[in-house]
């Protein structure tokens, strides 16, 4: 998911204040199933972050365009566990000398970019990554708050992330 810094999203010194990525990361993965017409809940039951381990590697400024991409690490029968990683994405602005041959980064809302070359991709995005977290989340009835099985439709929209290897 593409998200675009704003100056609401950034503290005094122009930089993105440091919960912002936690929450970049909660839209990418309620826009997970928004993009199926879905909502990440059904009945009184839904997901809840249980535990978070975040690494902060870098940070982002005003008018730089990020990258949050979701990956599938572990799927059980009541929780996930996710790798979220936040990428800075070479703009007009931002880009390094020598770069401006890069595909068109507009159309990445996909959880994959098809159009990163894979060698140059990589490399990029590694050089680029300022927040890389995994989000451990169990699906909760939360009227008696006992975990619930997570519904099929979601297993099947789930296994369709990709892997973290």
């Amino acid at each position: 998911m593409q998200i675009r810094i704003y100056y609401e999203d950034t503290d005094c010194g122009g930089i993105v204040y440091h919960t912002n990525y936690i929450k970049y990361c909660e839209r990418a993965r309620s826009e997970v199933f928004f993009r199926v017409g879905e909502l990440p809940s059904s009945g009184t039951c839904g997901f809840v972050v249980s535990a978070l381990e975040a690494k902060f590697l870098g940070f982002a400024r005003l008018g730089d365009v990020l990258w949050v991409q979701t990956q599938m690490r572990k799927l059980g029968r009541v929780q996930i566990l996710l790798r979220q990683r936040i990428y800075v994405l070479p703009t007009q602005t931002n880009r390094p000398q020598g770069l401006n041959d890069l595909p068109n980064l507009q159309n990445l809302a996909s959880p994959q970019p098809k159009d990163f070359g894979e060698s140059l991709g990589q490399t990029l995005m590694q050089e680029r990554c300022v927040f890389d977290a995994l989000v451990r989340m169990g699906y909760v009835d939360v009227a008696t708050q006992n975990p619930a099985q997570i519904p099929q439709k979601f297993i099947d929209l789930l296994t369709l992330l990709p892997r973290d290897s």
